[in-house]
């Protein structure tokens, strides 16, 4: 089982994860971050390390937030894999309080 990024990150894309993550399984998108399954080895560190709540193991993850475990298998190859903490987006503290916002996802490659 590998841990997800879910919706909550979108937008804000605080990094504190990142940080703490001693596999590097972290790729960035524009706007969201996701855990490569594959090379998570399910430690647990990240969860406590996100300021909007927006990592979960798999089999704790909300059930109306399912379709992130496709999203985050979807974009790993794509986005490159970030492994140092960086700012956070622009509004990011406000944007953590905002629901609904999968339509918000910019499923374009971040360039660095």
């Amino acid at each position: 089982m590998a841990h997800i990024v879910a919706e909550p990150c979108i937008k804000c894309k605080y990094t504190d994860c990142v940080a703490v993550c001693p596999v590097d399984c972290f790729h960035e998108g524009v706007n969201f971050l996701v855990i490569d399954p594959d090379t998570c080895i399910d430690c647990g560190l990240c969860p406590p390390e996100c300021p909007t709540t927006a990592i979960f193991a798999e089999e704790d993850l909300p059930e109306k937030w399912a379709d992130y475990v496709e999203i985050n298998e979807k974009y790993t190859p794509d986005w490159p894999v970030i492994d140092a903490q960086k700012e956070p987006m622009e509004g990011a503290d406000e944007q953590a309080k905002i629901e609904d916002k999968k339509d918000q996802l910019d499923p374009g490659a971040f360039g660095g």
